[in-house]
């Protein structure tokens, strides 16, 4: 028999997993499933459990929750210049920062810098807050 998950635990999944989410595939036994350690991103998760996701090779073979894994990577908020972004990926985080950087000078150079320093430091919230 198979078991169906609560409507509010099916809410904290399409929290967790909200569109945009990058995972990596962790395990799914499932002949079209892409190799295990294939990135992908969340598109939607439905009223089921299945996480829909478009894969970095092109798939966009679901996620059923409790049968197959993926896993969230990791989230991060950088706020500069009063702006705040929510990122699925440090390093992209790292990239945009670091170039930022590399391309101005002066009090903007300072800004950037001190967020990319704070990305490199680990934090899950970096910000320009001292300007």
């Amino acid at each position: 028999m198979k078991r169906t998950l609560s409507d509010n635990f099916i809410n904290e999944l399409k929290k967790f997993y909200s569109p945009g989410t990058k995972v990596k595939l962790i395990k799914m036994d499932d002949v079209q499933a892409p190799p295990i350690g294939t990135i992908g991103v969340v598109e939607s998760v439905d009223d089921i459990g299945t996480i829909h996701i478009k894969w970095e090779n092109g798939s966009t073979l679901g996620a059923a929750f409790g049968e197959d894994k993926v896993e969230a990577l990791e989230k991060v908020k950088t706020v500069c210049y009063h702006q705040e972004q929510i990122w699925n990926s440090r390093n992209e985080a790292i990239d945009y920062f670091y170039k930022g950087m590399s391309c101005s000078e002066g009090c903007e150079k300072e800004r950037y810098t001190k967020v990319y320093m704070e990305l490199l430091d680990g934090k899950s919230i970096c910000t320009d807050s001292d300007f």
